[in-house]
């Protein structure tokens, strides 16, 4: 009976240990970004997208997210993914100063609304050949933005540039560093979950970030004063490592396309659009100062400055020998196009 016993359990072990082996993943993705884990982007956007590529593969592709920066640092996850610390990343083309300059041209006051049409914008530049060259390192699977870029402080209020004066604001790229310069404030570097910290300890005043960011990083624990602007758009990607890609089977290869391009981007923007209405909705809720800044980048207070920003950025690139300005033009029509 004993010998009967063991027999039945070897023979059930061995089942189970065959029925794992064909239930384990072809392909395990190793997906590095910065958002907390509690976040609705990590949430809704990438744990959504991972979990929608491992059920259209019946489990043969895994995703496994590493959020929190704790895979690799924000300024260092691009590269991490060129050299295969991380399969993929969502992440910041800023991040990475100078390597995305046609790209960063949507971060320009005027070009984004929401964030579902900026996104449309950036992915469209994109498959449309005019900013594709930036991305030669890596496979990028959609590009999108965040909705417009605020300004978010702590015991100080901006209600006209001179008010800026002197402040110490978080920039997130050296684009909206010189919009916050020709403002005369001083712009601090640094990625966004370094915010709450920073804040925190006094070292800057407030932040520049969309109303998402403020929800994502928890900026209205500190913050008690809001100004609505919209200074600028923040670019994004989602992309993996060539080799990667190019060693997948080819039904796994158009499971990855299936979840590319100008649909995901949009889908992604439309959930960044809503965490900026959570966002906003609780700094009132918690009766913050709110001061909403009339025809924003266009209020003729603020317009030239930011009108001079734009142009210098572009006359930089042109002068590198980039087509910055036809880039420009045409992210403009597509910002009509994308609403």
């Amino acid at each position: 009976m004993k010998t009967t016993l063991k027999k039945t359990v070897a023979a059930l072990t061995a089942s189970i240990a065959m029925t794992s082996a064909a239930q384990a993943a072809d392909v395990t993705l190793r997906f590095a970004h910065f958002w907390p884990a509690v976040s609705p982007i990590h949430k809704e956007v990438f744990q959504g997208w991972a979990d929608a590529v491992e059920a259209d593969s019946n489990g043969r592709i895994e995703v496994e997210i590493y959020p929190g920066a704790t895979l690799s640092k924000p300024p260092a996850q691009y590269d991490a993914v060129i050299n295969r610390i991380a399969d993929m990343t969502a992440t910041v083309q800023g991040y990475t100063a100078n390597r995305f300059p046609l790209t960063q041209v949507v971060e320009l006051p005027g070009v984004v609304k929401t964030a579902e049409q900026g996104s449309c914008v950036i992915q469209s530049l994109y498959e449309e050949g005019l900013i594709a060259d930036e991305y030669k390192d890596t496979r990028p699977l959609f590009l999108f933005t965040h909705g417009q870029g605020h300004l978010h402080l702590k015991g100080k209020e901006v209600r006209e540039p001179a008010d800026l004066a002197g402040l110490r604001i978080r920039r997130p790229t050296l684009v909206v560093g010189s919009m916050l310069e020709g403002l005369e404030a001083q712009p601090v570097g640094m990625p966004a979950p370094n915010s709450y910290e920073s804040m925190q300890r006094g070292v800057i005043n407030g932040v520049s970030l969309p109303w998402e960011g403020v929800n994502s990083f928890r900026i209205n624990e500190l913050a008690d004063s809001h100004t609505e602007i919209g200074l600028y758009s923040l670019s994004f990607m989602v992309t993996m490592n060539k080799s990667v890609y190019n060693s997948m089977p080819d039904d796994l290869k158009q499971v990855i396309d299936k979840h590319s391009g100008l649909e995901l981007a949009k889908q992604s923007g439309k959930i960044f659009d809503q965490v900026d209405e959570l966002g906003r909705a609780e700094a009132v809720e918690l009766g913050h100062t709110m001061i909403t800044i009339e025809g924003g980048a266009e209020n003729p207070a603020w317009k030239p400055v930011l009108d001079a920003t734009t142009e210098n950025y572009l006359q930089e690139l042109e002068d590198k020998g980039m087509p910055a300005r036809n880039v420009y033009k045409r992210a403009l029509e597509l910002s009509e196009q994308c609403l």
